[in-house]
């Protein structure tokens, strides 16, 4: 891969991660606009962490919080104390996190097996931007304030951590499905966005384990083009998820809709034209 073609999939992969117009579909129809026909999945793992860096830098105190109500409970733990200290939300939130995440481990294993098929058929694609699409718009219909929302809880959790795994599938918006997942559920928009966002922490940073696992068994390294690549994601990846969680919390969210059913719709037709 060249380096002006990892910097353009590194802008694409920072501007549509966050934005509900799934990403890896985008960098398949990207890798398949410069001729990269075979799966680059390093490469995309690798994009995927420039914009995780961009949930860090949001969430920040968010994860810290979390991080620090775990290790106090797990040092109860240790000092034989009783785990069962005042209720402490971030700990919650951390326990609900690993909890949805299950689900999309599991569901990410089972369609890694059709990563070929998956990662390289614009019609499939062009099929499941539709469907995002479809998604986004009847979300409209479920936005909720935090003063009539149910709250998080782990059947929420795992719902949610159920349609992160369908974004393997490229096409399939991460963003936009958990997000519309959570207000389908009940959750309030803010919540909604916050956990999706937070979800996508230990989802991106397991398939990037699995990648480095992968790329030492090939012998394989980093090259310039990733990093290039990575670091565009994150520096457009940071303004990108600022403009949703704007758009989120100001009821747009569902405006993406239009977009992801015009570039499906145009990817579905000249498929099927192409191939007359």
């Amino acid at each position: 891969m060249e380096i002006y073609q990892a910097i353009t999939l590194g802008i694409i992969q920072g501007l549509t991660e966050f934005l509900p117009v799934s990403s890896s579909g985008h960098l398949v129809l990207g890798q398949l606009f410069f001729g990269i026909t075979e799966p680059v999945l390093a490469f995309d793992i690798s994009v995927h962490m420039g914009t995780l860096g961009a949930v860090f830098v949001i969430y920040w105190r968010d994860i810290m919080a979390m991080v620090t109500a775990m290790s106090a409970w797990a040092g109860r733990i240790i000092q034989r104390k009783s785990a069962a200290a005042a209720p402490d939300t971030n700990l919650k939130l951390a326990v609900l996190i690993l909890a949805g995440s299950v689900p999309t481990a599991m569901m990410g294993m089972f369609l890694k097996q059709f990563e070929h098929i998956l990662f390289t058929s614009s019609l499939l694609v062009g099929a499941m931007m539709l469907v995002t699409g479809t998604i986004l718009w009847t979300s409209r219909k479920f936005y909720r304030t935090k003063n009539n929302s149910s709250g998080l809880d782990m059947k929420r959790s795992l719902v949610i951590g159920a349609s992160q795994g369908l974004a393997v599938i490229p096409g399939i918006s991460r963003a936009g499905t958990t997000i519309a997942c959570g207000m389908f559920c009940g959750l309030d928009r803010h919540t909604a966005a916050k956990f999706s966002f937070l979800l996508s922490i230990p989802a991106i940073m397991g398939a990037q384990l699995v990648s480095v696992m992968g790329y030492r068994e090939q012998g394989a390294g980093i090259d310039a083009a990733m990093i290039y690549g990575t670091l565009v994601a994150f520096v457009t990846g940071l303004v990108a998820l600022k403009v949703l969680i704007r758009m989120v919390h100001a009821g747009k969210f569902h405006l993406f809709a239009p977009y992801c059913w015009l570039v499906g719709a145009l990817v579905v037709l000249s498929n099927i034209y192409g191939n007359l």
